[in-house]
């Protein structure tokens, strides 16, 4: 039974009290004074930070290194996922660029030139040699730049980031020497949540479009393909050759439920082949038709081209520009392989083909310039059309491969910045260049001069391709636009409410302190079993779990706040996941766990949440029980603050003055963050020496089991975002129509860790925007 508590909960400020201080005498003032040290260091240390137990779990052991044939392996299969869609372009490169014919066969020669210095200078030296290393421990994408960014620098928007995070072995980061032109630069943007703000949506901008162009990609890539079956069948209807990139389609996405292991090893022979048959037509084509489109590696013909062509030339670029397709993809593919086995394939086999292969299509255009409609396969042997037309077809299946997997990467980064609703996961933008220039500056701290060569021959290449795009947005460029556009709302949106959900909690915690006051009872009756609360909150205590203490007469006997925590890292080991520590005294059997995951351990439904939770509970009391004294570990670790036995739980909730329980605290000492007190002051409130601790501390390992045997509820927080009555009304319907549409058909925690519906307990809560 999932029983849904609605309340409407309203957040108050504390009265500071300094005006009655103010009342007081100067020895009053004093006393008051101490009470509120006193109050905040007893604060302090009933919810410390997880330094010590994040320092306890670093792995230290250094990845070992790949073997040469391991290496190997992995650049053949690195084919199958990264090269798909750059290795097709030859497909329908030529017919793009010369889309009313050619008037000139040094035209072909000209093409042919800003072809191979494409090639050259953007995927293989600024991509594979440079852009790629801009990696997150092997992770790439604009948002694996701003993974790093955020991590050398207070840039998130939600401020979550504890010192505990840096504890872990995948959480690298660079430490700017102050003065320095990387660490004013960091201090310029730390400064202003407006700052902090823009740069997130230029990560998004290029996030979006990327996507968009990945919605695109295996219709186009497929339809190509099939198309050639029209060069020997032109009777064939243009409706059949639709029909036939659907079916292949729907078996593409049909296929990705097995994993992208198991698909790169199905299709890296079939691109290794489409390489092999491209080069070796290519070389072929060169020797029978003509050797001397080998002069177009001189690039005095890049400004022949243009200077013969003019404006018609700086159109073409729009064509020119699909040979580089996929460089984006490959970027963000790198997560799936090792970077060298990336360069290595990429530098001595996928390199040479593609040259080859474009420099044949050249060389048969020279002798046979009205065959630029189908130039691809009109420049095939007639002896091998059909093997080349069915490898072509395999191969552009593949090049879809390349685009859909790099956006699954996508979406999982996004869902680990709070950008992109939960959901199940088994051409290059100038803000792209923004955030390699910032990345070069903080993280690299590379000196500012090769950063400005970078920056403006990136400005030049890209800008001249950018600009001749732009002449092709209204014959249909203005689609992928408009789904990036659509894609951009959806991420500003849920990320802008996630971070007022987050203040509000963080603003409507509830103090350790308050907690404590209430006695290890809680003012409650504990009930045996074990309820978890989980909370966005690594420290304080939940809203929900107040409400459900003043509401109902019972809790658990033993209580667990688990924090599931998402982190811009790419993958988390799961011995460094969890960190457990105690909060207050044994007696109170109260735990605090933080899940931490890392973007690619999003998306696999974790079934065994529940008992990876427990093992590490039951490892923390065992490690704990270890670590204390033998000597007078009974007494020293027992000893527990206990309630006033006439004060209730109503009075302590209702005491706004604290008065009362100021006078119950003193100072204390937190071992494994179990609260022992030094010293009972007379005015501190009564111990309860009658309580049989010593015995409850030596079965506390069976007592949790035994709670667990009785039962286990997850009590989750399910907040309802509205907006004020007085928003504006894009607000309203952002909030209330899109944001709500989003929360309801995305994946909640309880079905990403596989919360049992019979064990749910939902606490509902009304938070106004």
């Amino acid at each position: 039974l999932c029983l849904t508590i609605l309340g409407n909960f309203k957040l108050s400020l504390a009265v500071s009290g300094q005006r009655k201080m103010a009342e007081k005498g100067e020895g009053e003032e004093t006393i008051e004074g101490r009470k509120v040290r006193a109050m905040w260091d007893l604060e302090q240390k009933l919810d410390q930070p997880m330094e010590e137990e994040a320092h306890k779990l670093k792995n230290m052991q250094k990845e070992k290194g790949l073997s040469t044939l391991m290496l190997l392996r992995l650049a053949f299969q690195s084919l199958g996922i990264v090269y798909g869609d750059l290795g097709t372009s030859p497909l329908y490169v030529f017919h793009n660029t010369f889309p009313d014919g050619i008037n000139d066969t040094e035209d072909v020669i000209g093409a042919l030139s800003l072809i191979i210095y494409s090639l050259l200078l953007i995927p293989l030296i600024k991509y594979v040699f440079i852009v790629c290393k801009a990696n997150d421990n092997g992770q790439g994408g604009t948002l694996a730049i701003y993974s790093l960014l955020c991590r050398n620098g207070k840039l998130k928007l939600i401020p979550d980031q504890q010192r505990s995070d840096q504890e872990l072995t995948t959480y690298g980061r660079t430490f700017l020497p102050e003065g320095s032109m990387a660490a004013k630069t960091m201090n310029w943007l730390e400064k202003k949540e407006s700052r902090k703000r823009a740069l997130l949506i230029i990560v998004l901008v290029g996030t979006c479009m990327t996507i968009g162009d990945g919605i695109f990609t295996p219709a186009i890539s497929v339809l190509s393909a099939t198309g050639g079956i029209k060069v020997n069948n032109p009777q064939m209807s243009s409706d059949t050759v639709v029909i036939v990139a659907v079916l292949i389609l729907v078996g593409l996405f049909s296929m990705q439920q097995y994993g992208t292991d198991k698909v790169a090893w199905l299709f890296a022979p079939i691109v290794f082949i489409w390489l092999l048959f491209i080069g070796g037509t290519g070389l072929y084509n060169i020797c029978i038709y003509d050797t001397s489109v080998l002069k177009a590696f001189s690039p005095t013909y890049v400004y022949m081209y243009f200077r013969r062509r003019g404006r018609d030339g700086w159109v073409s670029l729009g064509g020119i520009l699909l040979s580089i397709t996929g460089t984006e993809a490959l970027y963000d593919d790198i997560a799936y392989f090792p970077l060298l086995a990336i360069q290595l394939a990429f530098t001595l086999f996928v390199f040479p083909c593609l040259l080859l292969a474009y420099c044949g299509q050249a060389a048969y255009l020279v002798k046979n310039k009205d065959n630029y409609a189908n130039a691809f396969y009109e420049s095939i042997p007639d002896s091998i059309y059909w093997p080349m037309f069915i490898v072509a077809t395999g191969a552009a299946v593949v090049g879809s491969q390349a685009t859909i997997s790099g956006t699954y990467s996508i979406i999982k980064q996004a869902m680990a910045h709070g950008c992109f609703p939960p959901v199940k996961v088994v051409h290059t933008s100038k803000k792209f260049l923004v955030l390699m220039v910032l990345l070069m500056l903080l993280v690299w701290r590379c000196n500012w001069f090769l950063i400005l060569v970078f920056t403006v021959l990136s400005l030049m290449v890209e800008g001249a391709y950018f600009s001749a795009v732009l002449l092709k947005v209204n014959q249909g460029g203005w689609l992928p636009l408009v789904i990036a556009a659509v894609l951009l709302v959806v991420m500003l949106v849920w990320n802008y409410v996630k971070i007022k959900r987050y203040e509000f909690q963080v603003h409507s915690k509830v103090s350790m302190s308050w907690i404590i006051g209430l006695g290890p009872s809680l003012g409650l009756v504990r009930v045996p079993g074990i309820g978890i609360v989980y909370s966005e909150l690594a420290s304080g205590v939940p809203h929900i779990f107040s409400h459900v203490i003043t509401n109902l007469p019972a809790i658990h006997s033993v209580v667990v706040f688990v924090c599931v925590k998402y982190l811009p890292v790419y993958t988390i080991p799961e011995e460094e996941r969890f960190l457990v520590k105690r909060i207050g005294s044994k007696t109170f059997r109260m735990f605090r766990c933080v899940a931490r995951y890392g973007y690619k351990d999003l998306q696999k439904k974790d079934d065994d949440f529940e008992n990876k939770l427990f093992n590490n509970l039951f490892s923390f009391v065992q490690m704990e029980r270890m670590m204390e004294p033998v000597s007078n570990s009974s007494n020293s670790s027992s000893a527990s603050i206990c309630s006033q036995p006439h004060q209730s739980r109503e009075v302590l909730i209702n005491n706004n003055d604290m008065d009362m329980f100021s006078s119950m605290v003193d100072y204390t000492v937190s071992t494994l963050d179990t609260i022992i007190p030094l010293d009972i002051p007379s005015n501190a409130a009564s111990y309860c020496p009658d309580r049989a601790v010593g015995e409850e501390e030596t079965n506390e390992l069976e007592f949790l089991k035994s709670g667990r045997d009785s039962g286990v509820v997850h009590i989750q927080g399910n907040t309802v975002v509205k907006a004020r009555r007085n928003s504006s009304l894009p607000k309203k319907i952002a909030i209330n129509y899109v944001y709500a549409f989003l929360k309801k058909i995305c994946r909640g925690n309880n079905v990403i860790f596989n919360v049992p519906h019979e064990s749910l307990l939902n606490v509902g809560q009304v938070f106004y925007v």
